[in-house]
């Protein structure tokens, strides 16, 4: 998924993937200055199927850890199912 660009967006409280000018996925969350929340991880209809919502919460979760300053509460399932399968970024969880 490289021709995809990540990005967070502080001011809508989101996380977005494109590919190209296409929104492909979303995952909100809330910040409290200690704990980001992940809410809601959601793909755009006509892009469903190919993994997005998976890449999306692995980059969260990479730009999470690698800023250092916040842990993470999984309230989405899908993230919550995200993170039981990768155990080894679980250090980043509240």
């Amino acid at each position: 998924m490289s021709d995809y660009t990540f990005a967070d967006e502080p001011d809508a409280s989101r996380y977005t993937l494109h590919q190209g000018s296409d929104l492909v996925s979303v995952l909100d969350y809330r910040d409290d200055g200690r704990t980001r929340a992940l809410t809601r991880a959601y793909t755009i209809p006509a892009f469903r199927g190919h993994g997005h919502a998976a890449e999306i919460v692995d980059r969260a979760a990479a730009d999470i850890e690698a800023r250092g300053d916040r842990v993470v509460s999984p309230v989405c399932w899908y993230v919550a199912d995200w993170f039981d399968a990768h155990p080894d970024r679980a250090g980043i969880l509240r």
